[in-house]
């Protein structure tokens, strides 16, 4: 699928990297049946504090094939740390970013009953975020609901559950957003992954670089400094992780791994691999050591802002956010020590997608049954 104009290079994960016939596996069926039909088209819209991404996809038997999809950056949480309010200019490029995502839903023939749209921690905590998503109802059509911390990590775990070493133990998975990250502890029991623990920490890649910007070249504050700062900062939001204690110790003794979600992760994964341009099917799956993160988060370091503004795999709309990216996940490094860490370039959409898809198959074989 070529790239389009409204998704930057190096900055959508969408257009160069979702393709058609892209498969997420998770457990949908193919619903064609003995007629040989086509089985329906679902949607799943994501508006979150940066991002505003959509996926349309068919079910499959491995799980969905991408059909569609489309990514932008909006920075719908642009200032609402300092003003508590969405911005009327963060609005205005969400809204046209709505525009599309509802045009494409609309191209494709997507039944509204089948298309899951959801505003996550940007119109969560705003003042104005319920009349923003009801602004986006009247003008557009798209009905957004705006969903709690724990239904966000839940869909998150939902869209990464097939990249969990079966042979661990235990699992966090860290999904790094720009107003909040949702992290998730799961157990292994008798052969299978439950929910230990969660938290939402208010802690995202827009507030982080907004609580401590970039110092300019040349100021008495180092940028090893500025980066530490960011790191302590998290840190202290991960110290009151309801976990139980005795389950440190299993990520101590290397039985057990993080799955990392979001551009946090992929971005040093792009940087890790030298990639020219970003690709999904490299990315997605890909296995990091803490080292490797320690080490592409370095280098991104010693590029600057020009030299993450030209890096493909970044791009100048995430040139000053990327690096926030990388002290939230060294943080959680810190105090979940892993050696392993699993990159994935999938979550909330594609955990919606699943759900839905699922929920959707047990009415029938139901009535089959009687």
């Amino acid at each position: 699928m070529p790239e389009t104009d409204d998704a930057p290079a190096g900055v959508s994960r969408s257009q160069r990297s979702e393709s058609d016939g892209q498969r997420a596996r998770g457990g949908a069926s193919d619903g064609s049946g003995a007629s040989g039909r086509e089985p329906p088209l679902y949607g799943a819209l994501d508006l979150g504090t940066n991002n505003c991404r959509l996926l349309i996809a068919r079910p499959a038997r491995d799980g969905f094939r991408v059909v569609d999809s489309f990514s932008r950056i909006v920075r719908l949480g642009e200032g609402l740390s300092r003003t508590g309010r969405l911005d009327e200019a963060a609005m205005e490029r969400a809204y046209g970013a709505l525009v599309l995502c509802g045009e494409r839903v609309a191209r494709k023939g997507v039944d509204p009953a089948r298309l899951m749209a959801v505003a996550t921690q940007a119109c969560r905590q705003a003042d104005n975020g319920a009349a923003f998503v009801e602004r986006v109802r009247e003008g557009t059509g798209l009905r957004l609901r705006i969903i709690d911390p724990i239904e966000e990590a839940r869909l998150a775990v939902e869209g990464c559950l097939n990249l969990f070493d079966n042979a661990a133990e235990a699992v966090l998975v860290v999904d790094v957003g720009g107003g909040s990250t949702e992290l998730s502890w799961l157990k292994r029991t008798d052969g299978a992954f439950a929910l230990e623990a969660w938290m939402s920490a208010p802690i995202g890649v827009v507030t982080l670089a907004e609580r401590h910007p970039e110092p300019a070249a040349g100021a008495p504050a180092s940028i090893e400094d500025w980066y530490e700062a960011m790191v302590v900062d998290m840190a202290g939001a991960l110290s009151r992780a309801p976990v139980d204690p005795d389950l440190r110790q299993v990520f101590e003794a290397g039985r057990a791994h993080l799955v990392g979600t979001s551009g946090a992760i992929t971005s040093l994964a792009g940087i890790h691999l030298g990639l020219r341009r970003y690709q999904r099917n490299l990315v997605d799956g890909l296995w990091m050591t803490r080292g490797d993160c320690e080490r592409a988060a370095a280098r991104l370091l010693e590029m600057g802002p020009a030299g993450r503004a030209a890096e493909s795999c970044i791009g100048p709309e995430r040139a000053d956010l990327v690096l926030a990216g990388a002290a939230i996940m060294e943080a959680v490094q810190r105090a979940w020590p892993s050696e392993r860490v699993r990159v994935a370039d999938r979550g909330l959409r594609e955990g919606l997608l699943l759900q839905r898809m699922r929920e959707e198959r047990r009415p029938r074989r139901r009535r089959r049954r009687r």
